[in-house]
């Protein structure tokens, strides 16, 4: 039997030291540089900058990315099939504008060979900066103390903000030269090698372009200020950026600008004296587009350079603190008495901000915009993961985010049609609307994310009560993607005689198992979906008779088929077997050996690196939470002796290998009572990134799992639910945490909720009364009077479960014996038949 132990801390605390409020790290390493660019990254959501040294030197992947701003390529299949995508989309490392070159004596810093007295690097929360100190002896024996700060704005998105600091503290006068840079590294600029290599194949990093991207456009200096500009080769988008440099010093100077098609330059050279600080402030601004001008993006950048000069710096930082003073009044997820903790939770709460504060009706890549990892994709990570989280907490941000899926509706109504379905099938991955999925075993055929998108609108209908908008964009969204399953599925009678719905060919959120008939994910959701739709449409015709005879001549709805989603909601299978009392994931997935992962080798980790499709497919084995993530999102459909049978059927077999996983098995461990499981797989959903436990955090932030360490503490430990948009709370508080508290925005109303062992306690802080239930108890929240209500526990506390799956050796309904197998490799066979 293997022993769980919990590891509450996996980081090196004496590298990155605890710190409520900041990331903070305090000595450089280049082992793990690709890991540190993507923690220290600062962005918002249209804008973001990984956190490369200002001097460029050393790094993994230099990047600067704009969400939405991307490059096509034809995808070239083996063999090619009809409907298969046909254009791949990645997204561009636009022009780097982080470059402050320094140099003393002639001499580069570069962190990985400088004799350092002192340093530190800090990714502030509350300001929203990326601040570092280096006190540097150099060899010619100065030592200078180099201050620096880089900000890219949350309340103007094209807007970033640097600044360095460079002091000679001994060694009386030296040389200093400062080169300020914007340079195009995506065709092929660098400034010095780069240290860690990514070797082997991994399908999650991003795939490099072969020919040139961007193409010049524009290159202009004048005084302090340089601008460039671009259009991509294919895709036809257009880019400009600027930056603005202003100077503070007493020391004598003189400076040079000039501009080539791929690079600009302004170069200080100075005579400094000890003691006598030089002061370098850098405004940067990235405008881009899908096709304008680059001639008007260079006035917009004009214009918002102008605004810079105009206002200060001061004024940006400013409204930088203001902007994230909010965000934490809003977001903000107290857990007391854990310091390490609460520093991981605030940073991925961070992170969250950073990939969507400023998405502004773009999509949310899966790593934000912190990495070029899965190549700057939009997928169902956004409404199953993110969304919850913005509707909670920003609803004006998670309105914007579900724009972008009514802006790609035209594109997912052909994606349907190429596919033979009517209504509209949304892309499995994308940042135009675009299907670029080129494996459709894993991609097109996760037709779930149409449901998982229709969800995301339900939610956020009934949390911010935003009529207008579901009558406005949110039908039609609702009526398409009723109309693909209605489509979709078929209809059979039963052996008893029962008219059943069925939907074959899908495959779930579980990519290692694919193209199944009854996938109960799919099933369960697609039903929800139906429903949805149908209770929309009906209110509207009670409430907004407009609204509705807009929706009925806009998508040629008609009574029968409002009447046909209802009937394949009612009629539609959700698999059960009565021999090990559980939801099989799909209709065969139980006839299927299980994978014995107890005695899978660490080095055979994770599957998907080690085993061709195919050996995955035949097992039962699964990359990530399926049946277990379909009952936490629909858990009034499932009993509770539903669900505690299905979490121990479903987690011994669950890898683990997707990021998206631990989170979910958390909330549902939390809620069936394995209490020290729940808190194991919010650990690990944790620290996926900060301690880098899936070995890729070096091609940006996992987003999703960020927001699913919220769905953990509030969903999981918190115990809410809202199904049906009414709020419940059944809390499940781990034994080692005094309290934990949180905000949630309900109806325009802010209800704060803290969690202790024997309460839990509810205050409207602004807006009107809340109505709820603890436990089954129904209360309503007025303003300006708290209510506490007392707790009779933590819920039900189970042992873990341990060792090899229970029913292993068990009997199947056939008669057949369940067996745990480890596919082997057989090296010396096929030499053989190579030879």
């Amino acid at each position: 039997m293997k022993t769980r132990e919990i590891i509450t801390d996996p980081m090196n605390r004496s590298r990155f030291p605890v710190d409520p409020w900041r990331l903070v790290e305090v000595e450089p390493s280049a082992h793990d540089v690709g890991t540190t660019e993507s923690l220290f990254a600062v962005g918002n959501g249209y804008l973001g900058m990984r956190g490369n040294p200002e001097e460029g030197r050393v790094s993994y992947a230099n990047g600067t990315f704009i969400n939405g701003f991307h490059e096509t390529w034809p995808i070239e299949h083996a063999e090619a099939a009809y409907g298969f995508a046909h254009t791949g989309q990645t997204i561009v490392n636009v022009p780097d504008a982080k470059l402050l070159k320094v140099y003393v004596d002639d001499e580069p810093l570069t962190l990985t060979v400088a004799d350092l007295d002192d340093y530190e690097r800090v990714l502030d929360l509350r300001s929203g900066c990326l601040n570092r100190k280096v006190v540097w002896r150099t060899p010619s024996g100065k030592v200078v103390e180099i201050r620096s700060s880089r900000m890219v704005s949350f309340t103007d998105r094209h807007l970033a903000l640097m600044q360095i600091e460079i002091t000679l503290l001994e060694g009386g006068e030296a040389p200093i030269v400062v080169s300020s840079q914007i340079v195009n590294r995506q065709d092929g600029y660098s400034d010095y090698r780069a240290t860690e290599q990514a070797e082997g194949f991994d399908p999650r990093r991003t795939s490099k372009f072969q020919e040139r991207v961007l193409n010049p456009e524009l290159n202009w200096s004048k005084g302090d200020r340089m601008m460039l500009g671009f259009q991509t080769a294919r895709s036809g988008m257009t880019l400009a950026v600027a930056a603005d440099h202003y100077l503070e010093t007493e020391n004598r100077y003189e400076a040079v600008i000039s501009t080539t098609e791929d690079v600009g330059k302004q170069v200080y050279r100075f005579d400094a004296k000890q003691g006598e600080p030089i002061r370098i402030s850098k405004a940067a601004v990235y405008h881009s587009s899908r096709g304008v001008p680059v001639a008007e993006l260079s006035d917009r950048c004009r214009r918002t350079l102008d605004r810079v000069r105009d206002k200060g710096f001061d004024y940006f930082y400013d409204q930088q603190r203001h902007w994230l003073d909010n965000f934490w009044r809003d977001s903000d997820v107290v857990v007391e008495g854990q310091p390490a903790i609460q520093q991981a939770v605030r940073w991925c709460l961070f992170q969250l901000a950073q990939a969507s504060a400023r998405a502004d009706q773009l999509g949310i890549p899966a790593k934000g915009v912190t990495g070029s990892g899965y190549e700057g994709h939009y997928f169902w990570d956004t409404e199953i993961y993110l969304l919850p989280f913005l509707t909670y907490t920003s609803p004006r941000a998670a309105r914007n985010a579900l724009r972008s899926r009514v802006i790609m509706l035209p594109q997912a109504r052909e994606r349907a049609g190429v596919l033979s379905q009517r209504g509209a099938l949304f892309p499995w991955r994308t940042i135009n609307g675009e299907e670029a999925s080129a494996y459709y075993a894993a991609g097109t055929a996760q037709y779930h994310i149409d449901a998982d998108v229709a969800f995301a609108f339900e939610k956020y209908r009934d949390i911010t009560g935003d009529q207008a908008f579901m009558y406005r964009d949110g039908a039609a969204v609702l009526v398409e993607t009723a109309r693909m399953w209605a489509d979709l599925g078929f209809w059979r009678t039963d052996a008893e005689g029962a008219h059943r719905f069925h939907i074959h060919g899908v495959t779930g959120p579980d990519e290692y198992t694919a193209v199944v008939n009854n996938n109960l994910y799919t099933n369960v959701m697609a039903r929800a979906n139906l429903n949805y739709a149908v209770s929309l449409i009906r209110e509207m015709r009670h409430m907004d008779e407009a609204a509705y005879q807009r929706v009925v001549e806009d998508l040629g709805l008609t009574d029968d088929e409002v009447l046909e989603w209802e009937a394949c909601a009612k009629g539609m299978v959700i698999p059960f077997d009565e021999t090990f009392g559980i939801n099989p994931q799909d209709e065969k997935f139980l006839y299927s050996e299980m994978w014995d992962l107890e005695n899978t080798p660490d080095n055979k980790r994770p599957l998907l690196l080690n085993y061709h499709p195919l050996v995955i497919y035949r097992f039962q084995v699964l990359k990530q939470a399926d049946v277990v993530l379909a009952m936490f999102l629909q858990g009034d459909q499932f009993t509770a002796e539903q669900k505690k049978a299905n979490f121990e059927y479903y987690d011994p077999i669950t890898t683990g290998d997707s990021t998206l996983s631990s989170v979910v098995q958390s909330i549902l461990a939390a809620e069936v009572g394995y209490q020290d499981m729940a808190m194991e797989y919010f650990t690990s959903g944790l620290f996926v990134d900060l301690a880098d436990l899936h070995s890729n955090a070096r091609d940006g932030v996992h987003i999703a799992s960020t927001a699913g360490v919220w769905k953990a503490l509030v969903h999981g430990f918190g115990g809410l639910r809202d199904h049906d948009g009414q709020l419940t709370f059944d809390p499940r508080l781990p034994q080692d945490w005094p309290s934990l508290t949180f905000s949630i925005t309900v109806h325009g109303s802010r209800l704060r909720v803290r969690l202790e062992r024997t309460s839990i306690a509810f205050d409207v802080e602004e807006g009107g009364p809340v109505e709820l239930a603890v436990r089954g108890r129904p209360l309503t929240v007025l303003p300006g009077s708290p209510v506490a209500v007392p707790l009779d526990g933590q819920g039900p506390l189970l042992p873990s479960l341990e060792g090899s799956h229970p029913l292993v050796g068990g009997r199947r309904k056939d008669g057949s014996v369940v067996q745990a197998v480890v596919p082997e490799s057989h090296p010396q066979e096929i030499a053989e038949e190579t030879s």
